[in-house]
Protein backbone atom coordinates (compact mmCIF):
# COMPACT_ATOMS: atom_id res chain seq x y z
CA UNK A 1 0.00 0.00 0.00
CA UNK A 2 2.75 2.46 0.77
CA UNK A 3 4.23 2.00 -2.39
CA UNK A 4 1.12 2.26 -4.21
CA UNK A 5 0.35 5.17 -2.64
CA UNK A 6 3.98 6.87 -3.31
CA UNK A 7 3.73 5.97 -7.21
CA UNK A 8 0.15 7.55 -7.28
CA UNK A 9 1.62 11.07 -5.26
CA UNK A 10 4.66 11.17 -7.43
CA UNK A 11 2.26 11.10 -10.23
CA UNK A 12 0.12 13.65 -9.35
CA UNK A 13 3.32 15.76 -8.16
CA UNK A 14 4.80 15.77 -11.47
CA UNK A 15 2.47 16.45 -13.75
CA UNK A 16 1.83 12.60 -15.44
CA UNK A 17 -1.12 11.15 -15.81
CA UNK A 18 -0.96 8.75 -13.14
CA UNK A 19 -4.44 7.81 -12.59
CA UNK A 20 -4.58 4.45 -14.64
CA UNK A 21 -1.31 2.83 -13.32
CA UNK A 22 -2.19 4.10 -9.70
CA UNK A 23 -5.19 2.54 -9.78
CA UNK A 24 -3.72 -0.99 -11.00
CA UNK A 25 -0.78 -0.47 -9.13
CA UNK A 26 -3.54 -0.16 -5.86
CA UNK A 27 -5.28 -3.16 -6.92
CA UNK A 28 -2.40 -5.21 -7.36
CA UNK A 29 -1.72 -4.81 -3.86
CA UNK A 30 -5.02 -4.70 -2.47
CA UNK A 31 -5.29 -8.26 -4.45
CA UNK A 32 -2.39 -9.23 -2.85
CA UNK A 33 -3.31 -9.05 0.55
CA UNK A 34 -6.47 -11.61 0.20
CA UNK A 35 -8.00 -10.02 3.22
CA UNK A 36 -10.49 -8.31 4.81
CA UNK A 37 -9.11 -4.96 2.62
CA UNK A 38 -10.05 -6.64 -0.62
CA UNK A 39 -13.77 -6.63 0.94
CA UNK A 40 -13.76 -3.20 1.91
CA UNK A 41 -12.38 -2.66 -1.60
CA UNK A 42 -15.14 -4.25 -3.65
CA UNK A 43 -17.63 -2.15 -0.97
CA UNK A 44 -16.02 1.40 -2.45
CA UNK A 45 -16.02 0.19 -6.17
CA UNK A 46 -19.64 -0.09 -5.86
CA UNK A 47 -20.38 3.17 -4.11
CA UNK A 48 -20.39 5.57 -7.03
CA UNK A 49 -17.80 8.96 -6.96
CA UNK A 50 -16.19 7.51 -3.74
CA UNK A 51 -13.12 7.03 -5.47
CA UNK A 52 -12.36 8.00 -9.21
CA UNK A 53 -13.86 6.49 -12.40
CA UNK A 54 -10.06 4.93 -12.54
CA UNK A 55 -9.59 2.98 -9.34
CA UNK A 56 -13.30 2.30 -9.11
CA UNK A 57 -12.78 0.23 -12.01
CA UNK A 58 -10.18 -1.43 -10.97
CA UNK A 59 -11.01 -2.30 -7.83
CA UNK A 60 -14.61 -3.54 -9.10
CA UNK A 61 -12.02 -6.58 -10.59
CA UNK A 62 -11.46 -7.71 -6.97
CA UNK A 63 -13.24 -10.97 -5.94
CA UNK A 64 -13.47 -12.57 -2.97
CA UNK A 65 -11.31 -15.46 -3.53
CA UNK A 66 -9.45 -15.92 -0.36
CA UNK A 67 -7.94 -19.56 -0.35
CA UNK A 68 -9.66 -21.56 1.42
CA UNK A 69 -8.44 -23.51 4.74
CA UNK A 70 -7.32 -27.21 4.08
CA UNK A 71 -8.90 -29.92 6.02
CA UNK A 72 -6.41 -30.43 8.65
CA UNK A 73 -6.51 -26.99 9.62
CA UNK A 74 -10.52 -26.76 9.08
CA UNK A 75 -10.59 -29.58 12.13
CA UNK A 76 -7.95 -27.94 14.36
CA UNK A 77 -10.18 -24.23 14.09
CA UNK A 78 -13.79 -26.40 14.83
CA UNK A 79 -12.00 -28.02 17.81
CA UNK A 80 -11.08 -24.63 18.91
CA UNK A 81 -14.90 -23.20 18.78
CA UNK A 82 -16.83 -25.76 19.71
CA UNK A 83 -13.87 -28.77 21.37
CA UNK A 84 -12.48 -31.73 20.81
CA UNK A 85 -15.43 -33.71 20.79
CA UNK A 86 -17.12 -31.31 17.97
CA UNK A 87 -17.29 -34.20 15.03
CA UNK A 88 -19.72 -36.14 17.67
CA UNK A 89 -22.12 -32.83 17.45
CA UNK A 90 -22.77 -32.97 13.99
CA UNK A 91 -24.48 -36.41 11.76
CA UNK A 92 -21.50 -35.17 8.93
CA UNK A 93 -19.09 -32.74 8.17
CA UNK A 94 -17.70 -31.66 4.84
CA UNK A 95 -13.95 -30.89 5.45
CA UNK A 96 -13.97 -29.29 2.10
CA UNK A 97 -14.90 -25.95 2.26
CA UNK A 98 -18.25 -25.30 -0.40
CA UNK A 99 -17.24 -21.36 -0.88
CA UNK A 100 -14.29 -19.27 0.16
CA UNK A 101 -15.27 -15.57 1.05
CA UNK A 102 -13.09 -12.68 2.53
CA UNK A 103 -13.57 -13.28 6.52
CA UNK A 104 -14.56 -17.37 6.09
CA UNK A 105 -15.53 -20.04 4.08
CA UNK A 106 -18.28 -22.28 4.73
CA UNK A 107 -19.05 -25.82 5.17
CA UNK A 108 -21.45 -28.37 4.11
CA UNK A 109 -23.02 -30.83 6.97
CA UNK A 110 -25.74 -32.03 8.46
CA UNK A 111 -27.45 -32.18 12.71
CA UNK A 112 -27.68 -35.33 14.27
CA UNK A 113 -31.80 -35.29 12.85
CA UNK A 114 -30.38 -35.24 9.34
CA UNK A 115 -31.56 -31.59 8.90
CA UNK A 116 -28.96 -30.10 6.21
CA UNK A 117 -26.63 -27.46 8.08
CA UNK A 118 -24.41 -24.37 6.24
CA UNK A 119 -21.17 -23.81 8.80
CA UNK A 120 -19.37 -20.52 8.21
CA UNK A 121 -15.92 -20.55 10.00
CA UNK A 122 -14.35 -17.79 10.21
CA UNK A 123 -10.52 -17.94 8.92
CA UNK A 124 -8.28 -17.41 12.32
CA UNK A 125 -7.25 -13.83 12.94
CA UNK A 126 -9.22 -11.62 11.37
CA UNK A 127 -9.71 -9.36 14.32
CA UNK A 128 -6.03 -8.11 13.68
CA UNK A 129 -6.06 -8.28 10.04
CA UNK A 130 -9.07 -6.23 9.81
CA UNK A 131 -7.62 -3.62 12.59
CA UNK A 132 -4.30 -3.42 10.04
CA UNK A 133 -6.67 -3.41 7.23
CA UNK A 134 -8.34 -0.90 8.13
CA UNK A 135 -5.69 1.69 9.00
CA UNK A 136 -4.20 1.25 5.39
CA UNK A 137 -7.66 2.21 4.39
CA UNK A 138 -7.44 5.00 6.00
CA UNK A 139 -4.42 5.69 4.62
CA UNK A 140 -6.37 5.29 1.00
CA UNK A 141 -8.89 7.97 2.16
CA UNK A 142 -6.46 10.51 3.17
CA UNK A 143 -4.72 10.60 -0.47
CA UNK A 144 -7.87 10.81 -1.50
CA UNK A 145 -8.67 13.70 0.13
CA UNK A 146 -5.81 15.70 -0.50
CA UNK A 147 -5.71 15.36 -4.66
CA UNK A 148 -9.53 14.59 -5.27
CA UNK A 149 -11.55 16.21 -2.87
CA UNK A 150 -15.26 16.36 -4.38
CA UNK A 151 -16.17 14.51 -1.55
CA UNK A 152 -15.06 14.37 2.51
CA UNK A 153 -14.81 10.75 2.76
CA UNK A 154 -14.46 10.93 6.32
CA UNK A 155 -17.66 9.71 7.62
CA UNK A 156 -17.47 7.12 4.87
CA UNK A 157 -14.37 5.95 6.77
CA UNK A 158 -16.34 5.79 10.44
CA UNK A 159 -18.80 3.33 9.00
CA UNK A 160 -16.96 1.45 6.81
CA UNK A 161 -15.20 0.58 9.70
CA UNK A 162 -17.88 0.03 11.98
CA UNK A 163 -19.98 -2.11 9.48
CA UNK A 164 -17.14 -4.78 8.97
CA UNK A 165 -15.72 -4.89 12.49
CA UNK A 166 -19.43 -5.64 12.98
CA UNK A 167 -18.98 -8.41 10.38
CA UNK A 168 -16.62 -10.28 12.90
CA UNK A 169 -19.16 -11.19 15.47
CA UNK A 170 -20.99 -14.19 14.41
CA UNK A 171 -23.07 -13.93 17.73
CA UNK A 172 -24.05 -10.29 16.15
CA UNK A 173 -24.52 -12.31 12.88
CA UNK A 174 -27.04 -14.98 14.54
CA UNK A 175 -29.32 -12.17 15.66
CA UNK A 176 -29.35 -10.43 12.28
CA UNK A 177 -30.53 -13.84 10.80
CA UNK A 178 -33.20 -13.95 13.53
CA UNK A 179 -34.65 -10.43 13.25
CA UNK A 180 -34.90 -11.11 9.44
CA UNK A 181 -36.97 -14.27 10.07
CA UNK A 182 -39.26 -12.11 12.45
CA UNK A 183 -39.31 -8.90 9.90
CA UNK A 184 -39.91 -11.41 6.83
CA UNK A 185 -42.38 -14.07 8.48
CA UNK A 186 -45.11 -12.53 5.82
CA UNK A 187 -43.03 -12.64 2.92
CA UNK A 188 -43.19 -15.97 0.76
CA UNK A 189 -40.93 -15.20 -2.13
CA UNK A 190 -38.48 -14.42 0.51
CA UNK A 191 -36.82 -17.55 2.28
CA UNK A 192 -34.17 -16.72 5.97
CA UNK A 193 -32.28 -19.82 7.14
CA UNK A 194 -33.01 -20.70 10.91
CA UNK A 195 -29.99 -20.11 13.31
CA UNK A 196 -28.79 -22.90 15.44
CA UNK A 197 -27.14 -21.43 18.61
CA UNK A 198 -25.71 -25.15 20.71
CA UNK A 199 -23.75 -25.01 16.88
CA UNK A 200 -22.64 -21.36 17.01
CA UNK A 201 -20.13 -19.14 18.50
CA UNK A 202 -18.40 -15.51 17.96
CA UNK A 203 -16.60 -17.26 15.21
CA UNK A 204 -18.85 -19.90 14.03
CA UNK A 205 -22.12 -19.35 12.76
CA UNK A 206 -23.92 -22.52 11.77
CA UNK A 207 -27.81 -21.64 9.67
CA UNK A 208 -30.03 -23.93 7.68
CA UNK A 209 -28.82 -24.80 4.08
CA UNK A 210 -31.11 -23.67 2.06
CA UNK A 211 -31.51 -25.19 -1.29
CA UNK A 212 -31.21 -23.13 -4.65
CA UNK A 213 -29.43 -21.94 -7.59
CA UNK A 214 -27.27 -18.66 -8.53
CA UNK A 215 -29.56 -15.82 -9.56
CA UNK A 216 -27.25 -14.92 -12.82
CA UNK A 217 -27.99 -18.73 -14.12
CA UNK A 218 -31.51 -17.21 -14.44
CA UNK A 219 -30.87 -14.20 -16.95
CA UNK A 220 -32.27 -16.15 -20.26
CA UNK A 221 -35.13 -17.40 -18.46
CA UNK A 222 -38.74 -16.07 -19.36
CA UNK A 223 -39.38 -12.21 -18.12
CA UNK A 224 -42.26 -13.57 -16.10
CA UNK A 225 -39.66 -15.77 -14.05
CA UNK A 226 -37.31 -13.07 -13.53
CA UNK A 227 -39.95 -10.54 -12.84
CA UNK A 228 -41.17 -12.96 -10.57
CA UNK A 229 -37.30 -13.12 -9.03
CA UNK A 230 -36.70 -9.35 -9.10
CA UNK A 231 -40.01 -8.63 -7.23
CA UNK A 232 -38.60 -11.17 -4.56
CA UNK A 233 -35.53 -8.90 -4.32
CA UNK A 234 -37.65 -5.61 -3.86
CA UNK A 235 -39.43 -7.18 -1.05
CA UNK A 236 -36.57 -8.41 0.69
CA UNK A 237 -34.94 -4.94 0.59
CA UNK A 238 -37.97 -2.83 1.14
CA UNK A 239 -40.36 -4.39 3.96
CA UNK A 240 -37.71 -4.73 6.46
CA UNK A 241 -36.45 -0.84 5.87
CA UNK A 242 -40.12 0.27 5.03
CA UNK A 243 -41.69 -1.42 8.55
CA UNK A 244 -38.39 -1.84 10.40
CA UNK A 245 -36.06 0.64 9.59
CA UNK A 246 -33.09 -2.19 8.76
CA UNK A 247 -31.39 -2.63 5.38
CA UNK A 248 -29.05 -6.10 4.05
CA UNK A 249 -26.22 -3.73 3.44
CA UNK A 250 -24.13 -6.17 0.83
CA UNK A 251 -25.78 -6.32 -2.38
CA UNK A 252 -23.09 -8.88 -3.36
CA UNK A 253 -25.03 -11.77 -6.20
CA UNK A 254 -23.67 -14.49 -4.24
CA UNK A 255 -25.62 -13.55 -0.72
CA UNK A 256 -28.64 -14.68 -2.68
CA UNK A 257 -30.11 -17.93 -4.38
CA UNK A 258 -33.25 -18.62 -6.15
CA UNK A 259 -35.34 -21.43 -4.90
CA UNK A 260 -37.89 -23.08 -7.29
CA UNK A 261 -40.97 -24.90 -6.74
CA UNK A 262 -42.42 -27.64 -9.45
CA UNK A 263 -39.40 -26.64 -11.75
CA UNK A 264 -40.39 -23.09 -11.54
CA UNK A 265 -38.17 -20.02 -9.80
CA UNK A 266 -40.46 -18.79 -7.14
CA UNK A 267 -38.55 -16.67 -4.75
CA UNK A 268 -35.27 -16.12 -3.55
CA UNK A 269 -32.97 -17.21 -0.42
CA UNK A 270 -31.41 -14.67 1.33
CA UNK A 271 -27.70 -16.42 2.79
CA UNK A 272 -25.83 -13.86 4.62
CA UNK A 273 -26.56 -11.31 7.32
CA UNK A 274 -22.84 -9.86 8.48
CA UNK A 275 -23.60 -6.56 6.68
CA UNK A 276 -27.33 -5.87 8.21
CA UNK A 277 -27.58 -1.34 8.81
CA UNK A 278 -30.28 -0.53 11.32
CA UNK A 279 -31.01 3.12 11.04
CA UNK A 280 -33.09 5.26 13.51
CA UNK A 281 -36.70 6.00 12.42
CA UNK A 282 -35.97 9.28 11.40
CA UNK A 283 -33.51 8.02 8.53
CA UNK A 284 -36.55 5.82 7.01
CA UNK A 285 -38.52 9.33 7.18
CA UNK A 286 -35.81 10.99 5.17
CA UNK A 287 -35.95 8.72 2.46
CA UNK A 288 -39.63 9.12 1.96
CA UNK A 289 -39.70 12.69 2.21
CA UNK A 290 -37.27 12.84 -0.35
CA UNK A 291 -39.39 10.70 -2.54
CA UNK A 292 -42.26 12.70 -1.37
CA UNK A 293 -40.28 15.70 -2.13
CA UNK A 294 -39.12 14.90 -5.86
CA UNK A 295 -42.34 13.63 -6.80
CA UNK A 296 -43.97 16.85 -6.14
CA UNK A 297 -41.76 19.60 -6.81
CA UNK A 298 -41.52 20.42 -3.02
CA UNK A 299 -37.85 21.65 -2.56
CA UNK A 300 -38.56 22.40 0.89
CA UNK A 301 -39.19 19.03 2.17
CA UNK A 302 -36.13 17.98 -0.33
CA UNK A 303 -34.22 20.10 1.81
CA UNK A 304 -35.67 18.79 5.02
CA UNK A 305 -34.57 15.01 4.01
CA UNK A 306 -31.55 15.96 3.10
CA UNK A 307 -30.95 17.70 6.81
CA UNK A 308 -32.62 14.70 8.38
CA UNK A 309 -29.74 12.30 7.01
CA UNK A 310 -27.37 14.48 8.63
CA UNK A 311 -25.71 16.45 5.49
CA UNK A 312 -24.89 19.82 6.68
CA UNK A 313 -23.76 22.96 5.48
CA UNK A 314 -25.55 22.54 2.28
CA UNK A 315 -25.69 25.57 -0.08
CA UNK A 316 -28.09 26.10 -2.82
CA UNK A 317 -25.42 24.89 -5.32
CA UNK A 318 -24.94 21.66 -3.59
CA UNK A 319 -28.53 21.07 -2.86
CA UNK A 320 -28.53 21.03 -6.90
CA UNK A 321 -26.26 19.03 -7.40
CA UNK A 322 -26.81 16.31 -4.52
CA UNK A 323 -30.78 16.23 -6.55
CA UNK A 324 -29.14 15.49 -9.46
CA UNK A 325 -28.17 12.25 -7.80
CA UNK A 326 -31.36 11.77 -5.88
CA UNK A 327 -32.96 11.83 -9.17
CA UNK A 328 -31.11 9.19 -11.09
CA UNK A 329 -32.03 7.06 -7.50
CA UNK A 330 -35.11 7.46 -7.37
CA UNK A 331 -35.98 7.61 -10.95
CA UNK A 332 -37.68 4.24 -11.16
CA UNK A 333 -39.88 4.84 -8.19
CA UNK A 334 -41.31 8.25 -9.51
CA UNK A 335 -42.35 6.98 -12.85
CA UNK A 336 -45.83 5.22 -12.51
CA UNK A 337 -45.10 2.89 -16.17
CA UNK A 338 -43.59 -0.37 -15.86
CA UNK A 339 -39.96 0.08 -17.24
CA UNK A 340 -36.70 -2.04 -16.55
CA UNK A 341 -34.34 -0.23 -14.30
CA UNK A 342 -32.18 1.56 -16.89
CA UNK A 343 -35.15 2.45 -19.15
CA UNK A 344 -33.26 2.29 -22.43
CA UNK A 345 -29.94 3.12 -21.35
CA UNK A 346 -27.01 0.58 -21.78
CA UNK A 347 -25.49 -1.61 -18.27
CA UNK A 348 -22.43 0.10 -18.76
CA UNK A 349 -23.69 3.75 -19.13
CA UNK A 350 -26.08 3.31 -16.21
CA UNK A 351 -25.57 6.26 -13.64
CA UNK A 352 -22.09 7.06 -15.12
CA UNK A 353 -23.48 10.47 -16.94
CA UNK A 354 -25.26 11.47 -13.48
CA UNK A 355 -21.87 10.54 -11.78
CA UNK A 356 -19.39 12.44 -13.73
CA UNK A 357 -21.57 15.52 -13.35
CA UNK A 358 -22.26 15.30 -9.82
CA UNK A 359 -18.10 14.78 -9.28
CA UNK A 360 -17.63 17.75 -11.66
CA UNK A 361 -19.99 20.09 -9.89
CA UNK A 362 -18.44 19.15 -6.59
CA UNK A 363 -15.00 19.38 -7.49
CA UNK A 364 -16.07 23.23 -8.19
CA UNK A 365 -18.98 23.98 -5.50
CA UNK A 366 -17.63 21.45 -2.79
CA UNK A 367 -16.89 19.64 -0.85
CA UNK A 368 -19.67 17.55 0.95
CA UNK A 369 -18.94 15.13 3.56
CA UNK A 370 -21.03 12.12 3.38
CA UNK A 371 -23.10 11.26 6.18
CA UNK A 372 -22.05 8.06 7.84
CA UNK A 373 -25.65 7.06 8.04
CA UNK A 374 -26.12 7.46 3.84
CA UNK A 375 -22.99 5.25 3.30
CA UNK A 376 -24.61 1.74 3.14
CA UNK A 377 -28.24 2.86 2.46
CA UNK A 378 -27.03 4.45 -0.84
CA UNK A 379 -24.53 1.21 -1.57
CA UNK A 380 -27.48 -1.02 -1.30
CA UNK A 381 -29.82 0.69 -3.15
CA UNK A 382 -27.39 0.27 -5.88
CA UNK A 383 -26.26 -3.08 -5.44
CA UNK A 384 -30.35 -3.85 -5.98
CA UNK A 385 -30.45 -1.68 -8.74
CA UNK A 386 -27.40 -3.40 -10.10
CA UNK A 387 -29.66 -7.07 -9.65
CA UNK A 388 -32.91 -5.72 -11.47
CA UNK A 389 -30.21 -5.11 -14.17
CA UNK A 390 -28.77 -8.33 -14.76
CA UNK A 391 -32.24 -9.93 -14.54
CA UNK A 392 -33.25 -7.17 -17.15
CA UNK A 393 -36.91 -6.62 -15.10
CA UNK A 394 -39.56 -4.72 -16.34
CA UNK A 395 -41.56 -3.51 -13.27
CA UNK A 396 -43.44 -0.65 -12.19
CA UNK A 397 -41.02 0.40 -9.41
CA UNK A 398 -43.12 3.20 -8.49
CA UNK A 399 -46.36 0.58 -7.56
CA UNK A 400 -44.24 -1.86 -5.37
CA UNK A 401 -42.23 1.05 -3.66
CA UNK A 402 -46.30 2.87 -2.52
CA UNK A 403 -47.42 -0.44 -1.78
CA UNK A 404 -44.19 -0.84 0.72
CA UNK A 405 -44.99 2.17 1.75
CA UNK A 406 -48.36 2.38 1.93
CA UNK A 407 -48.97 2.78 5.70
CA UNK A 408 -45.62 4.17 6.67
CA UNK A 409 -45.87 6.32 10.03
CA UNK A 410 -42.69 7.17 11.55
CA UNK A 411 -44.29 5.79 15.38
CA UNK A 412 -45.19 2.62 14.06
CA UNK A 413 -42.24 2.28 12.33
CA UNK A 414 -40.62 2.91 16.15
CA UNK A 415 -42.28 1.04 17.98
CA UNK A 416 -41.68 -2.00 15.85
CA UNK A 417 -38.08 -1.93 14.75
CA UNK A 418 -37.97 -1.37 19.13
CA UNK A 419 -39.69 -4.75 19.61
CA UNK A 420 -38.18 -6.47 17.22
CA UNK A 421 -34.59 -5.44 18.35
CA UNK A 422 -35.65 -6.23 21.71
CA UNK A 423 -36.51 -9.95 20.80
CA UNK A 424 -33.48 -10.66 19.53
CA UNK A 425 -31.27 -8.85 21.91
CA UNK A 426 -30.07 -6.12 19.14
CA UNK A 427 -29.46 -2.39 20.17
CA UNK A 428 -29.32 0.04 17.75
CA UNK A 429 -26.10 1.12 16.84
CA UNK A 430 -24.89 4.58 18.20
Amino acid sequence: MGGAAARIAGARLFGRDGERSGAQALTQALGGLKGPLMKVAQLMATIPDVLPPEYAEELSKLQSDAPPMGPAFVKRRMMAELGADWQSRFGSFELRSSAAASLGQVHKATAKDGSLLACKLQYPDMQSAVEADLQQLELLFSLHRRMDPAIDTREISKEIGARVREELDYRREAKHAALYAAMLEDEPQVRVPGVWPELSTGRLLTLDWLEGEKMLSFKKHSLAERNRIATAMFKAWWTPFSRFGVIHGDPHLGNYTVFSEGGEPQGINLLDYGCIRIFPPSFVGGVVDLYRGLLENDPDRVVHAYEVWGFKGLTKELIEILNIWARFIYGPLLDDRVRTIADKVSPAEYGRREAFTVHKALKEKGPVRVPQEFVFMDRAAIGLGGVFLHLSAELNFHRLFEDAMEDFALPAVEARQAQALAAVGLKRPA
